[in-house]
């Protein structure tokens, strides 16, 4: 087998046998998790699978060259690889170290001391000039991003930085601002109401902002980095990682992926290989961040008639009146600030924001005092912003945020409590959630998660999120988390 390089995105593979090549083939398919339920699927359109190896034109995703290789070793197949495949750098640790110390660094007007798992991060990834990076939430991802911009501006090249949201554009340049760098000098902002045209040398946007944008666009980047990259699943995103054919440099970061085979390995080909950097359970341990405590709260459902679908458990239980009075309880009675998660913003998220305010109403002075706040998808960016400033300077308000605005990258470090109030199984919005209570504050050092669970069991069959709730104390094993349950009968 000949290994070469057709550009910065795809390898080609040639000069093998008919057989090796339907091995390939199967070896690089996959089924997408979930895909019976995709209308895709339904529809006859599509079998369900993924396939990462074009046998009609050899080409294959430049990031998966390990597994290419490994393939050939477990199957005696000889290769050989074109000069420019592989082009890793043999670059000293202690280079990188002094170099992201001479940026000095800042955090609220203080030098930050830089740790050295991120220092490791920043070498791997300049050493191999791409990576996907695993560093949980609240590790200091976005000074791992910083350092790698600061370093690839000095090289001359332009940055695209790719993030979810817009909230995230904002506070990754007010990031930056704040680690010393002049923001409004070396970096624009693109998203809606903003120009995608390139004044910069360093362009943080929304994928959903520019992915429609031509091919010819992105060949003035050198640089790609992309945050929450467990994200990057959507075919806008592999769209726009694809245009970025000329683009040698490629960094993708995020707290966790999702646990499936195919999702890292579409991530590996578009970033490059898996390098975990640190883990939670490490930083807790090392007081990198707040000391984590679960508590499980299993809401024992009577006089349940009949098994209800998915769909009819959700809107059971949003709009579930007792259920929305016991978390506005529980809500009231924390102390500190609290962060409340919910999924479904008319059928449970409103419904609860009035539960909780008439229970600040009718409450003593100091209930009646403390500021609530309610956010979902139609928050506009700026409110957002200036929810989380006002968040970070109180002592005792509540937040209530849909999973989509407030679980995913919004850095708050002055959180003490957050309640987990509809289910869900998918561990990285469970991990990705968690994670916005673990960065330490001036008066902070711990946080307390509530999982709220509920038991509708029917006729000794558990209901669908009783066993979302199994999955949860799955994920919280494998990562060694502490946690505690506890029964409420809910009458």
């Amino acid at each position: 087998m000949r290994i070469s390089k057709k550009n910065e995105v795809y390898l080609v593979l040639d000069d093998m046998t008919d057989s090796t090549r339907q091995e390939l083939t199967e070896f690089f398919t996959f089924e997408v998790p979930g895909f019976k339920f995709m209308p895709m699927y339904r529809s006859r359109m599509w079998d369900g699978k993924i396939r990462l190896f074009s046998p009609a034109t050899g080409e294959i995703y430049v990031g998966l060259l390990e597994y290419i290789k490994g393939f050939c070793q477990k199957n005696r197949i000889d290769y050989i690889l074109e000069e420019g495949v592989e082009n890793e750098r043999d670059i000293v640790r202690q280079v990188v170290r002094d170099f992201i110390r001479s940026l000095k660094p800042k955090s609220a007007g203080k030098s930050l001391k830089v740790r050295d798992y991120q220092i490791d991060a920043v070498h791997h990834g300049i050493a191999r000039n791409r990576a996907l990076l695993i560093s949980p939430t609240a590790s200091g991802k976005s000074l791992i991003i910083y350092s790698l911009v600061r370093y690839y501006h000095m090289m001359g090249l332009k940055t695209l930085i790719l993030v979810p949201t817009t909230s995230l554009v904002e506070q990754m340049y007010s990031d930056f601002g704040d680690y010393g760098w002049s923001s409004g000098t070396y970096c624009q902002k693109v998203y809606q109401g903003h120009s995608s045209k390139v004044e910069k040398d360093v362009v943080i946007s929304t994928w959903q902002s520019i992915y429609k944008l031509p091919k010819k666009y992105f060949e003035q980047f050198g640089c790609v980095i992309g945050d929450e990259a467990h994200m990057f699943k959507a075919k806008s995103l592999t769209g726009i990682m694809t245009k970025l054919h000329l683009c040698k440099y490629r960094f993708g970061l995020t707290g966790t992926l999702d646990g499936t085979q195919t999702h890292q390995l579409v991530l590996e080909g578009l970033f490059g290989p898996v390098e975990k950097v640190t883990t939670t359970k490490e930083l807790i341990e090392k007081k990198s961040l707040a000391d984590l405590k679960i508590k499980c709260i299993i809401l024992k459902h009577e006089n349940i008639r009949e098994r209800m679908t998915y769909a009819e458990e959700l809107q059971f239980l949003g709009e579930h009146e007792r259920r929305n009075q016991f978390l506005a309880g529980l809500l009231m009675h924390l102390p500190g600030n609290t962060l409340c998660l919910y999924q479904l913003v008319e059928k449970h998220g409103k419904p609860l924001h009035q539960t909780v305010q008439d229970a600040k109403n009718i409450g003593t002075f100091d209930d009646r005092m403390r500021k609530v706040f309610f956010i979902y998808g139609k928050t506009s960016t700026t409110e957002r912003e200036e929810i989380r400033a006002i968040v970070e300077k109180e002592k005792n308000s509540i937040t209530i945020a849909s999973y989509g605005t407030f679980s995913t990258g919004i850095n708050i470090r002055n959180i003490h409590n957050i309640v987990l109030a509809s289910p869900s199984k998918s561990r990285i919005r469970v991990l990705q959630s968690i994670g916005r209570g673990l960065r330490q504050g001036d008066n902070k050092d711990s946080v307390l998660i509530f999982d709220i669970a509920d038991d509708l069991t029917f006729r000794d069959q558990p209901n669908f999120t009783l066993n979302h709730f199994q999955e949860r104390i799955n994920i919280y094993n494998a990562e060694q988390f502490n946690y505690e349950i506890s029964k409420v009968k809910l009458l």
